[in-house]
């Protein structure tokens, strides 16, 4: 394998060791935030869920937050691959003309624009993703407290300002500013993680709730507003599921029959929060994934794609107005990876513990 890298907790290796890898194997798949880093993983979800998975029948939460959650979402419609496919083509095709003495749109056109993309990606196919006869979806999203449970030009800065000195000092202080609500399909039984990390509500998913709770999820503070009043769910305003959990560093609980939390990622690292990108010391690994097996890009191979990373959002500065530049780098970007799609399932014809890293 000269793209993919494989790494793994000790619970995930032993059992490749002992059994291989089978689609009955896999009882979580989770997804990262993470904005366009997130494309160079269409080939792999197009494999996962449009071949792979559907050889087997058991259940499967799919757990995401932001960018993730929409993939995952995807992943519940029929004709998933085809799904996936559209959401790569509308993901690089997104464009926000600027209005005129402005470097960068405004929060409220962003999500206005945004909304209006979900409304014709899942307009009339709800109901797919909420019934899906084996996938759980459990959208994650970080709802305010105290000054950010309400939205304001002065008070959503302090607050933010006041949640990251607080998470500085330990992440569980976090949760005096932001909580974790997640939004879950109506077969879910429970969640399948533990939630004594951080305060955690659970909401059920719902036709008067998907696009919202959706939306919720995909938004960045200060790149998009925060979503007001969702629909069954505790009063006050929504951010990026990304916040509380960046990257789904989760305790995670998979079923005795299908122990592998399977984890297309675009990165070895699992950092938990988005404002635990600075404090490197919380990128290890912990025993709240020794089941989890990440596929990811060789760092080495990533220095091939263009601009020698992966997509993201500072591309949209780096090529302002040059909508045609930025996609033609993104579509290369996605083409390439398709490598880490074909190479994941030639080691799955003869998996190989030797090259399972540790996590």
């Amino acid at each position: 394998m000269q793209a993919l890298r494989l790494y793994a907790g000790p619970v995930a290796r032993r059992h490749i060791q002992q059994q291989g890898l089978r689609p009955q194997d896999v009882g979580i798949v989770p997804a990262a935030a993470g904005g366009p880093k997130g494309l160079i993983l269409g080939p792999l979800d197009r494999f996962i869920f449009g071949h792979w998975l559907p050889q087997s029948d058991q259940a499967v939460d799919l757990v995401g937050a932001s960018i993730g959650a929409w993939r995952m979402a995807t992943a519940c419609l029929n004709q998933s691959e085809a799904a996936f496919e559209r959401l790569e083509r509308d993901y690089i095709a997104q464009h926000y003309e600027l209005p005129p003495g402005q470097k960068r749109p405004s929060a409220t056109q962003v999500s206005e624009q945004f909304g209006q993309n979900l409304q014709r990606f899942y307009g009339g196919r709800i109901g797919e993703v909420l019934h899906h006869p084996r996938y759980r979806l459990h959208i994650v999203t970080s709802h305010g407290r105290h000054i950010l449970g309400r939205e304001g030009a002065v008070r959503t800065p302090l607050g933010y300002a006041g949640a990251f000195a607080a998470n500085a000092l330990h992440r569980k202080a976090l949760g005096a500013w932001l909580d974790r609500v997640v939004f879950s399909s109506p077969g879910a039984a429970d969640l399948p993680f533990a939630t004594s990390d951080f305060r955690t509500r659970r909401v059920a998913l719902s036709d008067a709730n998907f696009m919202d709770a959706l939306q919720a999820s995909c938004s960045i503070p200060f790149v998009l507003r925060p979503v007001h009043g969702i629909a069954g769910a505790p009063p006050g305003v929504y951010w990026d599921g990304g916040i509380t959990d960046y990257h789904m560093h989760l305790r995670y609980q998979p079923a005795a029959a299908s122990p592998v939390v399977l984890y297309p990622h675009f990165q070895k690292a699992v950092v938990p929060g988005w404002l635990d990108k600075v404090w490197k010391h919380r990128h290890r690994a912990t025993p709240a994934l020794d089941s989890m097996l990440v596929l990811a890009p060789d760092p080495d191979w990533v220095r091939t794609l263009p601009n020698a990373k992966l997509p993201d959002r500072n591309d949209f500065t780096h090529y302002g107005p040059n909508l045609a530049a930025r996609m033609q780098a993104w579509n290369a970007a996605v083409g390439a990876s398709r490598q880490l799609a074909d190479e994941f399932a030639q080691w799955l014809e003869r998996p190989d513990p030797g090259r399972i890293e540790a996590l």
